[in-house]
């Protein structure tokens, strides 16, 4: 299993370092420099665990089971990465350094400690699938440094996505920090199983129930971290896609409302670019809508206006819901007015009843009449108070 999880760890770890690296091309900070090493220490390392890369390692060194502390050895140099991109991140250059000294200092003092156990051990043949089997029957005062520093390292780098993933004003570096943070639980799982090794270990007992577990958590980890850190760069092209989309349904929705108002109206048309892009058309047609929406109000009475409020208020409409349902009982009203032949007359009727603050409020506003003009009949009361009131008639 690790002779196919492993490599996929590294792939994936590889085409991040060289997506990434790009940056430093303009930026040089820190923190990049940190995640491109976070990127590259990681490939290294599941490249190393590969069994037969392991061996060969190995035996390039010529220390039997060199891999695995080296890669072990990475595996806390990894987290500094990490951490050192966060505190960069969060705080000024010069306090974010203060803050990593001493988290660097214990990433020292784990590695030298562990140097020091490795190096008093003695390891008959290489162990690239069972190593810290091994490790946590015989060496289980090694293993249990690491795992505790490790267990440290993941819940501190979790700690430090949480707290600047609440003040980042960026919204796909939250959302990157945030998928970070909730790889702590594979954390706990890889964590978890290295312990339960050392536990049962002390009791004759193998690991190997559970151990099928550790290269599944360590792939949820890896990848999810992967592109936890690399969101902020490509996310944005995901808001790009959501954007196109919403205005392509947007007029989709308002086209059929556009065609009808602005037929009975079409002075406000103007002919655009065939180059001019979504966003623009629907600008457009927000504007064209608007503009026939007030040369109909000479079609508008009063009645009209008070039966489709009296109409919505009944269906318990309220706030944009409910100015959106008048308006377009309005629209309709006038536009079947119009279409009767009844003379224009200035009634005094505001046809705009709601004042969106920008463009999105506005064409999610205009959304809500275009539902409300295909949705809802045209009132009888509506159409009676669009009419002109005949005279009476002479009983004599």
């Amino acid at each position: 299993m690790n002779s196919v999880l492993y490599p996929i760890c590294a792939a994936v770890s590889c085409v991040a370092f060289f997506y990434r690296i790009r940056i430093l091309r303009f930026d040089r900070s820190p923190a990049q420099w940190a995640l491109c090493g976070n990127f590259l220490l990681s490939a290294v390392i599941f490249t190393v665990s590969t069994p037969s890369v392991w061996v060969a390692t190995s035996a390039a060194v010529g220390v039997v089971n060199f891999s695995g502390l080296f890669t072990q050895v990475l595996a806390m140099c990894l987290a500094g990465c990490q951490q050192l991109v966060l505190l960069h991140l969060t705080y000024e250059r010069d306090v974010a350094w203060r803050k990593a000294r001493l988290r660097i200092t214990g990433i020292g003092l784990v590695v030298s400690t562990m140097v020091a156990l490795f190096v008093f051990a003695t390891h008959a043949s290489e162990l690239p699938t069972n190593y810290a089997l091994t490790t946590a029957q015989f060496y289980p005062a090694y293993l249990s440094i690491y795992i505790a520093a490790y267990l440290w390292n993941q819940i501190d780098v979790c700690i430090l996505c949480w707290r600047h993933a609440r003040v980042s004003p960026r919204p796909w570096l939250r959302r990157g920090l945030r998928l970070v943070a909730l790889t702590l639980p594979s954390s706990l799982v890889y964590a978890g199983c290295r312990v339960a090794d050392i536990v049962a270990a002390q009791f004759g007992i193998s690991g190997e129930t559970w151990e099928p577990l550790v290269p599944f958590a360590l792939l949820v980890g890896i990848v999810g971290k992967t592109i936890g850190w690399t969101l902020p760069d490509w996310g944005r092209y995901i808001t790009t896609v959501q954007e196109w989309l919403s205005h392509r349904r947007l007029h989709y929705e308002l086209a059929p409302l556009h065609r009808q108002i602005t037929a009975h109206v079409p002075d406000p048309v103007l002919e655009l670019d065939p180059d001019d892009d979504l966003r623009t058309r629907l600008y457009r047609m927000v504007v064209e809508m608007r503009d026939a929406q007030w040369a109909l109000r000479l079609w508008m009475t009063p009645n009209a206006v008070a039966a489709a409020r009296r109409e919505g208020e009944a269906l318990r409409l309220r706030g944009d819901d409910l100015l959106a349902f008048v308006e377009a009982q309005q629209l309709k009203s006038a536009i079947e007015a119009k279409s009767h032949g009844v003379p224009p007359m200035d009634h005094s009727v505001m046809p705009r009843l709601a004042e969106p603050p920008d463009l999105a409020a506005e064409l999610t506003f205009q959304r809500k009449i275009a539902q409300r003009f295909r949705q809802s009949p045209l009132t009888t009361v509506a159409v009676a108070g669009s009419a002109p009131t005949a005279a009476p008639q002479d009983e004599n």
